[in-house]
């Protein structure tokens, strides 16, 4: 008899219960956490310059998730001969961090405030937007938590210092990053086309210890030369822009651009991130459902989320 327990308790599909991430406990105290991995929700999508939307990317997100509710006995990858996220790695999702209205400053120190009590707790920190502003609350609360470098995946830049006052929009979370003296580097990657950042921002970027990379450069490179400009040992923050992909398949975002990456090409990137670094924390912003009723985008990062995280306790496990 195989060992997977779909032959006790609940059957548990996907569309029944409530949408947990993952359909894990869901954990309201977040002063009581106890887990390996707590996922947060930050619907705050008041940073956007154009089409709004990503407010709705944690429920997206989470329902999506509920396809992959494998929580009887893990997932096995055939090809890596791998059962990935078995029982012994808990998981939590403590809801989301509460958003005021018109209101940036509020919002974000809620959430800078989840990802603190995350930290806090010794458990792995997952934040699910978004739009990209919410990067910036939780850069802020790796204060005292020791050196990071953080990996972008993403179309654009986000490196724009202050537009006719606007520090801390979807525009800015990467230069609010780098002005952190804890942040030892960037590692961007994926960005093209016509940006949000003029000239005089990847000009900033690169003196402020940013290597960029395109899409067509790290095809060409291959996942270990991109991988190459991490610094070895580095403590790695991974923030993930789902308009980093092609919109033929994550059509559901605000500011989507042609020419993104495929599903594997990501997913080879994180799996071998996960191997040569210690992950500290992830984000994954810019899900708006509306603009896919295929839900295909959400399912995406669902499936991105989940996978990454798999291999992120597998590499710990083999340590």
């Amino acid at each position: 008899m195989a060992d997977h327990g779909y032959d006790a308790g609940r059957l548990n599909l996907p569309f029944v219960g409530i949408s947990t991430f993952g359909k894990r406990p869901y954990e309201p105290n977040w002063r009581a956490l106890d887990a390996d991995v707590a996922v947060m929700g930050a619907p705050f999508d008041a940073g956007t310059q154009w089409r709004a939307g990503a407010r709705f990317g944690p429920r997206g997100v989470r329902e999506a998730s509920t396809l992959f509710s494998f929580g009887h006995a893990g997932a096995y990858d055939h090809e890596d001969d791998v059962t990935y996220l078995p029982g012994d790695v808990n998981i939590v999702d403590i809801g989301d961090a509460d958003i005021v209205h018109t209101d940036t400053d509020a919002s974000h120190a809620n959430i800078e405030a989840g990802v603190r009590a995350i930290l806090d707790a010794g458990a792995l920190p997952v934040v699910i937007g978004g739009d990209h502003s919410i990067n910036i609350p939780c850069i802020r609360a790796f204060d005292g938590q020791g050196d990071i470098h953080i990996l972008q995946i993403d179309a654009h830049l986000d490196f724009v210092d202050v537009r006719h006052g606007v520090r801390h929009g979807h525009g800015n979370p990467m230069r609010r990053a780098a002005e952190k003296d804890y942040v030892t580097g960037l590692t961007q990657v994926g960005i093209r086309n016509v940006s949000s950042t003029a000239r005089e921002g990847y000009e900033d970027a690169r003196a402020m210890g940013s290597d960029i990379i395109s899409v067509r450069q790290a095809r060409e490179m291959g996942t270990r030369a991109v991988l190459a400009h991490v610094p070895t040992g580095a403590r790695l923050y991974v923030t993930i822009d789902i308009d980093a992909f092609c919109p033929s398949i994550a059509p559901g975002t605000g500011t989507p651009s042609h020419g993104g990456f495929l599903y594997y090409e990501v997913l080879e990137l994180l799996q071998a991130a996960a191997e040569r670094h210690e992950i500290v924390g992830i984000d994954l912003v810019e899900v708006a459902p509306d603009y896919d009723p295929s839900g295909s985008t959400s399912i995406l990062a669902a499936q991105l989320l989940l996978n990454f995280l798999g291999f992120i306790f597998h590499a710990r496990g083999q340590l």
